[in-house]
C-alpha cells in the first residue's frame, strides 16, 4: 500500500522560500508520475506542478512558472517542490498525488489520482 507524507511546508514572508517534500513508502515511484496540487480555503484545487517518471518532463501552472521548481530524487523515493519568491496568494495546503507513469506529465491529471498525501499548509505572510 502506497503511503504519500508530504513535509516542509511553514511560515513564510512574501519573497521568501521553502522546499516541500513528498516522500513515499510501500512502493516505489519509479514508474509514476507526480503532481503537486494545492487547495487554498474557498478555492478549488489547483494543479501546481508536475514531474515524469523519468524526471525528463516538467511542467508547471503559469501561476507558479520562474519560481517554483521540481525535482525527484528516485533512489530516495522522494519527490520535491523548490519554491522562492513566494506570494501571499500562494498560501494553500500542498498536496502530491501519485498518477499514471508516463514520459510526459500535465499539471492537471492530479484530478486522476485517488492517491495523495494529508498535505503540508504553506503560509506566506508579512
Amino acid at each position: 500500500q502506497l503511503q504519500l507524507v508530504e513535509s516542509g511546508g511553514g511560515l513564510v514572508q512574501p519573497g521568501g522560500s521553502l522546499r516541500l517534500s513528498c516522500a513515499a513508502s510501500g512502493r516505489v515511484l519509479d514508474y509514476q508520475n507526480i503532481v503537486w496540487f494545492r487547495q487554498a480555503p474557498g478555492k478549488e484545487r489547483e494543479g501546481v506542478s508536475c514531474i515524469s517518471m523519468n524526471g525528463d518532463n516538467r511542467n508547471y501552472a503559469d501561476s507558479v512558472k520562474g519560481r517554483f521548481f521540481i525535482s525527484r530524487v528516485n533512489a530516495k523515493n522522494t519527490v520535491y517542490l523548490q519554491m522562492n519568491a513566494l506570494r501571499p496568494e500562494d498560501t494553500a495546503v500542498y498536496y502530491c498525488a501519485v498518477t499514471v507513469g508516463s514520459y510526459y506529465c500535465s499539471v492537471e491529471e492530479f484530478a486522476e489520482s485517488d492517491n495523495w498525501g494529508q498535505g503540508t499548509q504553506v503560509t506566506v505572510s508579512s
